[in-house]
C-alpha cells in the first residue's frame, strides 16, 4: 500500500526535475544565441567579450560552492526555487546592459545563478533517483540538452522575425518564473528523501537485486555504528567500576562480576590478581575524567578516519569529473576546427563533427540509465571511457572524413553517461553533506570544462591540434582504469 502512495508522488517529482533541467538548458541557450546581438548592442570588442564570458564561469564556480552547504541545510527544493528565480531574473541582465561594466555585472550574476541551480537541481535529481529505486540521472542531463536545443530554436526564430533582444529575454524570464511555479511544489522536500525506503519489503528486495544503491544516506549507518561504540564503552565502564580489587567486595557481589563478565564477553576467573585482567582492573581506578577523555578519543578516531576517507573519495570523484568534462569541453570548442585543419575541408563540412558529437551524446544520455540499471555505474564509466578513448584514437589516426566523424560520434557516446554517474555517486556518498560533496565535484569538473579548451590551445601551438588531443586521450584512459571509484560505497 505504501508503494501505491509513493510511486505516483515520485513520478511527479521526476517530471518536475525534468522540467527544471530543461528550463536551465533553455535559459542558458537564450543567452548563448544572443551573444552577437548583445555584443553589438553594448559595443564591446571580442577580446573584452572573452574576458566578460570568463565572469560567467567565475560566478558559476562561486554559485556552486555556495549552493552545496545551503542545499544541505535548507534542502535542495528550496535552493532550486531560489536559484531558479535568480537565473530567470538574471537572464534579463545581458539584454538590458548598456556597456561593458553593466554587462560584466549582469554576466557575473547570471553565472552565479546558473552555478547554484546546477548544484541544487542535481542534488534534487539524486534525491528523486534514490526514491525512484533505479538509475535515472542520465535522462535528466539529456533533458538539459533538449532545453538547450529548444532555446536555440526559439532564439533563432525571434531574431529571424526581428524581435528586440530585451523583449525576447523578458519573455524567457517570464517563462522561467511561470515554469518554476509549476515545478517547485512537485519536487521532493528534504523530509521525503527516503521515499523509496518506506516502500514495501519487496521493493527493497528488488532494489537489492538490481544492485542500485538506494540508501538515503550513510549517516544513519554511521550513527548506528557510533551508538554501538558508545553502548559498548558504557557497558565496559560500568563493569570496570563494579569490579574492585579487594576480595571482600568481589565476593559480596558475585552477581555483578558475572553479569559484567557476560556483558563484556570475559571470564570472571580472569580477574584474579596477577592476571592480565588485573591490569585492566587497576586502570579502572583512574580518575573518571581521564577515562572519559580516553573514551571520547577512541570514538573520535574512527570518525576522523571516516571523514578523511570521505574527503579522498570526493576528491577522486572530482578528478574523474574533471577529466570527463575537460574532454567534453575540448569536443565542444575544437571539434570543427580540428576537422577543418586536419582534413582541409570546408567550414560547413567541419561543423558536422560537432553535430555528430552532440547528437550521440544526447541520445546516449537517454539510453544510459537502462545500461546503468543493468550493469551498474562502474561499467558505464569504464566502458564509456574506453569508447571515448577509441573515438579519440580514431580522430587522431584518421585521414578521411567518414572515420573522423565516426570518431567524434563515438566520443559523444562514450562521454554521455560518465558525468551523470559521477554526480550520482557523489550525491549518494551518504551523510548530511551530500549537496556539499556534489558542489565540490561540480566545481572541479566545471574547472576542467573551462580549462580544457585553453590547455588544448596551448598544446596545439607547440605541435598541432590533432596531436594535442592525445592529452584528453590519456586522461580518459586513466578514468577507465579508475572507474571503481564510482561504485556504491559500503
Amino acid at each position: 500500500m505504501g508503494a501505491a502512495i509513493v510511486i505516483p508522488r515520485v513520478r511527479i517529482s521526476r517530471a518536475a526535475v525534468f522540467g527544471v533541467f530543461t528550463l536551465n538548458g533553455f535559459l542558458c541557450a537564450m543567452w548563448v544565441v544572443h551573444i552577437p546581438v548583445i555584443t553589438q548592442r553594448t559595443g564591446v570588442s571580442k577580446g573584452t567579450l572573452g574576458l566578460l564570458i570568463l565572469l560567467v564561469a567565475l560566478g558559476g564556480i562561486a554559485g556552486m560552492q555556495a549552493a552545496g552547504p545551503l542545499a544541505d541545510r535548507f534542502g535542495s527544493r528550496t535552493l532550486v526555487a531560489a536559484a531558479g528565480v535568480w537565473i530567470s531574473l538574471a537572464v534579463l541582465g545581458p539584454a538590458f546592459a548598456i556597456g561593458p561594466l553593466t554587462l560584466a555585472i549582469a554576466l557575473l550574476l547570471f553565472g552565479t545563478g546558473n552555478g547554484a541551480l546546477d548544484v541544487s537541481m542535481n542534488a534534487q535529481a539524486v534525491q528523486v533517483e534514490r526514491a525512484y529505486r533505479r538509475p535515472i540521472m542520465s535522462a535528466f542531463h539529456a533533458m538539459f540538452s533538449c532545453g538547450g536545443l529548444a532555446g536555440s530554436l526559439v532564439g533563432a526564430a525571434t531574431m529571424h522575425h526581428g524581435w528586440d533582444v530585451r523583449v525576447t529575454m523578458t519573455g524567457a524570464g517570464v517563462i522561467g518564473l511561470l515554469s518554476l511555479a509549476v515545478f517547485i511544489p512537485r519536487l521532493l522536500p528534504i523530509s521525503e528523501s527516503d521515499f523509496g525506503t518506506t516502500a514495501s519489503g519487496s521493493d527493497a528486495t528488488d532494489s537489492g537485486a538490481t544492485g542500485f544503491d538506494v540508501r538515503a544516506t550513510g549517516s544513519s549507518a554511521t550513527r548506528s555504528d557510533t551508538g554501538t561504540i558508545e553502548s559498548c564503552s558504557n557497558t565496559i565502564e560500568y563493569c570496570s567500576s563494579a569490579i574492585r580489587p579487594d576480595a571482600e567486595t568481589t565476593n559480596s557481589r558475585p552477581g555483578t562480576t558475572d553479569s559484567c563478565s557476560s556483558a563484556t564477553g570475559s571470564d570472571p576467573v580472569a580477574t584474579k590478581p596477577g592476571s592480565e585482567a588485573s591490569g585492566s582492573t587497576r586502570n579502572a581506578t583512574e580518575p573518571s575524567h581521564t577515562a572519559a577523555r580516553r573514551s571520547a578519543a577512541d570514538r573520535a578516531s574512527p570518525e576522523r578516519r571516516v571523514r578523511r576517507t570521505r574527503r579522498l573519495h570526493v576528491l577522486a570523484l572530482a578528478a574523474i569529473a574533471f577529466a570527463f568534462l575537460l574532454t567534453e569541453g575540448v569536443a565542444n570548442d575544437w571539434s570543427a576546427l580540428q576537422v577543418r585543419e586536419h582534413l582541409r575541408v570546408s567550414d560547413a563540412t567541419a561543423a558536422l563533427a560537432f553535430g555528430a558529437f552532440s547528437t550521440t551524446m544526447t541520445v546516449g544520455r537517454f539510453a544510459t540509465d537502462r545500461v546503468s540499471g543493468r550493469f551498474g555505474r562502474v561499467a558505464v564509466v569504464r566502458w564509456g571511457a574506453i569508447l571515448a578513448a577509441a573515438g579519440l584514437t580514431l580522430i587522431v589516426c584518421s585521414v578521411w572524413l567518414p572515420p573522423t566523424l565516426s570518431g567524434w560520434a563515438l566520443l559523444g557516446i562514450g562521454l554521455a553517461g560518465g558525468v551523470p554517474q559521477i554526480f550520482s555517486a557523489a550525491g549518494n556518498l551518504g551523510g548530511s553533506s551530500a549537496a556539499t560533496d556534489m558542489s565540490r565535484v561540480f566545481g572541479l569538473g566545471y574547472l576542467g570544462f573551462l580549462a580544457g579548451p585553453s590547455v588544448i590551445g596551448w598544446l596545439a601551438d607547440l605541435s598541432s591540434l590533432t596531436v594535442a588531443l592525445l592529452f584528453p586521450l590519456a586522461l580518459i584512459l586513466v578514468c577507465a582504469a579508475c572507474a571503481r571509484i564510482v561504485a556504491p560505497s559500503s
